[in-house]
């Protein structure tokens, strides 16, 4: 078968002041076995431990502080250097430390203080003077925010940070004119749909409602299929009475992606004739959404020290914004800090459309923190509470499959394709699965039936393309679309170690030993420290001669961790090397030699 397989604490807020605005697509979460422990019972039992200990020296808070860090663990992080701070209090840098950690940890309270001893010996901070800002906003002192967001430094005309809250603090104290006039600063082309956008939450906060429908029509004419553009809009529509005008809006935006949470439970609302709720209530609101759009645009550029810090003061004003909180978690599973992602998973609240994904996820970072047994009880919750979503069926398919109960993996899929009432592309990856578990469970009728189906709804996917072809290569059938099928997938994924060592293996199974050497050496140059890779290519090297050469791939393949039935096959090669006459692909049963 084919084989599928940092930055510190300390923080420029120059960096952060000069992300540019443009709206995105939050993207939903995707991507679970029997047990009866109630969806409910288990979003309590969640939390990950993360047990750790301050120390009792400065030197040594200071040390783990660094280490902490270095990992992105930004809770160990701010703990160590607030620990630090208090056993040498003047020290300036500390103090910039210890108040960029605590902000980064969603610490908001702590970190206002910290961020006035900041400006106590470098007043340009833009960062302290973001924060405190925020806090003042938060706290309905608009004409003080409004001084603190015009002193961060910068070019103020690009300073879209600054504007946008500054907007805000004009539409908390009912000032739309100069709110209005603050946003319309922003000329800038990559400027323009996040002005828009905020402009028509102001101007309908403000009660200007032709105002803010213009302004609404410009941002959604410019990004139709941008989720918050949608379905600030929709909302704005159907609160004015438009309720067919924003269900199409709704139903259009769902044709491109389909069954997005937030517009599924967006649209059955309007149907059963619910109210929507205002999509801004006040400008604490307004100004979340602002620094989520900033956070969510930095997260996406891979700076996620910025992401995390407008993400925080973003749930600092509008802590029950649901879509901050996952964006939040999916910056933490990036830094690999999956325990803090489950924290904040489980944060959403229960009755939010993206409670049901973001649990979804939890479960999935369970497995992989090799908490199966948890994995498995919350998600097997999730899918008993909502047996008809496609999201939880699909991740409890994936869980299934990598442990390798095809079996239930297969019925599972066919649950999941059985819910869709249409043909899409993206079922591309369910035929694909299921054809894996087919295959896996010795079905190679339904495994061809499904791989061939995934290849008719996306024609040149690689990793399709790679699967098919090496089977039927295994299988001595269709030789010539075969190597075509693995040459295609090597040409569209030429640095995918796999794909190639698909290829070089094909190669070997048909006897062209010096063509898999070829394949194989490219492979393990590509994925140096994969054990079946280098299984491989020590088989093809005996082939043609270069024993020693295979003895030691073999050897580092034995080191490489294999799967316990590919180790005992190494050991054997080791011990003895491989018979003289191997079996080919399409030739009866005999030693298959690798």
């Amino acid at each position: 078968m084919p084989y599928t397989a940092p930055q510190t604490a300390f923080f420029s807020s120059r960096r952060a002041n000069k992300l540019c605005a443009r709206l995105i697509l939050a993207s939903a979460l995707t991507l679970v076995s029997t047990t009866t422990m109630s969806y409910a019972d288990t979003a309590d039992a969640l939390a990950v431990p993360r047990p750790f200990e301050v120390g009792a020296s400065l030197s040594g808070n200071y040390l783990a502080a660094i280490v902490a860090g270095a990992e992105r663990d930004t809770l160990a992080a701010s703990t160590f250097f607030r620990e630090a701070l208090r056993e040498d209090p003047k020290n300036n840098d500390l103090i910039d430390r210890a108040f960029v950690s605590t902000l980064a940890n969603g610490a908001i309270e702590e970190a206002v203080p910290l961020a006035g001893r900041v400006l106590s010996h470098d007043r340009t901070n833009g960062l302290a003077r973001l924060t405190i800002g925020v806090d003042h906003l938060k706290n309905h002192r608009y004409p003080a925010a409004r001084a603190e967001f015009n002193k961060g430094g910068g070019d103020r005309r690009r300073d879209i940070t600054s504007i946008l809250l500054t907007a805000w603090s004009y539409a908390g104290a009912k000032d739309t004119r100069h709110a209005l006039e603050a946003l319309d600063t922003l000329k800038d082309d990559a400027f323009i749909v996040f002005r828009d956008y905020h402009g028509a939450l102001i101007a309908d906060l403000g009660g200007d409602a032709a105002e803010a429908e213009r302004r609404f029509k410009s941002a959604y004419n410019a990004e139709r299929n941008t989720l918050r553009v949608v379905d600030a809009y929709g909302r704005f529509l159907a609160s004015h009475g438009r309720r067919e005008e924003a269900l199409k809006i709704f139903k259009d935006f769902d044709d491109v992606v389909p069954n997005h949470p937030i517009i599924a439970a967006t649209i059955s609302d309007i149907q059963s004739g619910k109210s929507l709720t205002p999509f801004v209530k006040n400008a604490e609101d307004g100004a979340g959404e602002a620094l989520y759009g900033l956070g969510a645009l930095g997260g996406r550029q891979g700076d996620e020290l910025a992401s995390l810090v407008y993400l925080r003061l973003s749930l600092y004003l509008a802590p029950e914004n649901a879509l901050t909180i996952v964006t939040l978690g999916d910056v933490y599973e990036r830094m690999k800090q999956s325990e803090a992602a489950i924290d904040l998973y489980n944060s959403v609240p229960r009755d939010n459309a993206l409670r049901v994904n973001a649990d979804v996820q939890s479960a999935l970072l369970l497995e992989t923190l090799g908490k199966s047994k948890e994995a498995t009880e919350h998600l097997s919750a999730v899918v008993a509470a909502n047996p008809k979503n496609e999201e939880a069926l699909t991740a409890l398919g994936n869980i299934q499959r990598s442990r390798k109960l095809f079996d239930e993996a297969v019925a599972t899929y066919t649950r999941v394709l059985d819910l869709q009432t249409r043909a899409d592309k993206g079922q591309w990856l369910l035929y694909y699965y299921r054809g894996i578990a087919n295959e896996r469970r010795k079905q190679w009728p339904q495994a061809e039936a499904d791989l061939k189906k995934a290849l008719e709804l996306n024609p040149d996917q690689p990793l399709v393309l790679n699967y098919l072809g090496y089977s039927w290569v295994d299988q001595g059938a269709n030789l010539d679309d075969a190597f075509k099928m693995l040459r295609r997938a090597v040409e569209l994924r030429q640095r995918d170690g796999y794909v190639v060592d698909s290829l070089g293996w094909a190669y070997y199974r048909l006897g062209r030993y010096d063509d898999a050497v070829r394949e194989l050496e490219k492979a393990i140059d590509l994925k140096p420290s994969d054990p079946v890779i280098n299984d491989h290519l020590g088989d093809a090297y005996w082939r043609v001669g270069r024993k020693l050469e295979a003895q030691f791939q073999w050897n580092h393949a034995r080191d490489l961790k294999p799967e316990p039935e590919d180790l005992a096959k190494i050991l054997g090669k080791i011990q003895n090397g491989l018979d003289e006459k191997p079996e080919l692909a399409g030739e009866k049963p005999g030693n298959k030699g690798g």
